[in-house]
């Protein structure tokens, strides 16, 4: 694993940041929408979201996966995450990546989203760059996960949850303990996605539209994504 000092002087693309969130309303409006046509597609199509060459999630909420998620996590004991092996440096986090990446769509920004809002950060690489686990945790789901294509998601020691998305091969098995730095699987493109990329999304809880920012969550733990 490279040094600290080296992950910091990576050449990142970095873009600027949204100057202000979706509104409360906007997400009440899309979700009205939503159930009035029943099957409506959840798109970031919006001109002003992305570039339409951009390598990014199309597609948020997906009800099977939560379902899914729901149910395992609800079989996950709370002995498992406290019988984990201590860290060698507690409360220290990492990166997902260990390569040069690019933004491809910000934490945020608005789109037709359920939330109104982008839920994660894409991370666009090429495919089959190895993925790693920001965090100790535990695997609660390691699965094909339908607008998430093949995802991974860790609950981790501190209750939060992490996603990694639009994967080409997962790694872990459910239920497994993984260590911060612990490849959890490998960059692609499945599911909801317009090129290869990693979103990588933290839940405050285990719910969708629990989403906190990526960046700062990982920067309050010692590791600067951006």
């Amino acid at each position: 694993m490279p040094a600290a000092s080296e992950l910091a002087g990576m050449d990142y693309d970095i873009e600027k940041a949204p100057e202000a969130p979706p509104t409360r309303r906007h997400a009440l409006r899309v979700a009205a929408g939503i159930l009035a046509v029943g099957t409506a597609p959840l798109t970031a199509s919006r001109a002003l979201a992305r570039p339409a060459d951009a390598d990014v999630c199309t597609g948020g909420y997906d009800a099977e996966f939560e379902a899914a998620l729901a149910e395992a996590d609800a079989h996950l004991a709370p002995d498992e995450i406290r019988g984990l092996a201590p860290e060698r440096a507690p409360g220290r986090f990492t990166l997902p990546l260990r390569r040069r990446f690019r933004v491809s769509a910000r934490y945020g920004i608005r789109g037709d989203w359920l939330a109104g809002h982008h839920t994660g950060i894409d991370l666009a690489v090429p495919s089959g760059t190895p993925v790693y686990a920001v965090g100790a945790g535990v695997v609660v789901l390691a699965r094909w996960s339908g607008a998430y294509g093949n995802a991974v998601t860790v609950r981790m020691r501190d209750g939060r949850y992490a996603v990694y998305a639009h994967l080409s091969r997962i790694h872990v098995q459910q239920g497994t303990p993984v260590r911060t730095g612990g490849r959890i699987g490998s960059s692609g493109a499945t599911g909801r996605a317009t090129g290869p990329h990693l979103h990588l999304e933290i839940r405050a809880h285990r719910g969708y539209g629990t989403d906190i920012d990526p960046v700062r969550y990982l920067a309050s733990r010692g590791a600067q994504l951006l």
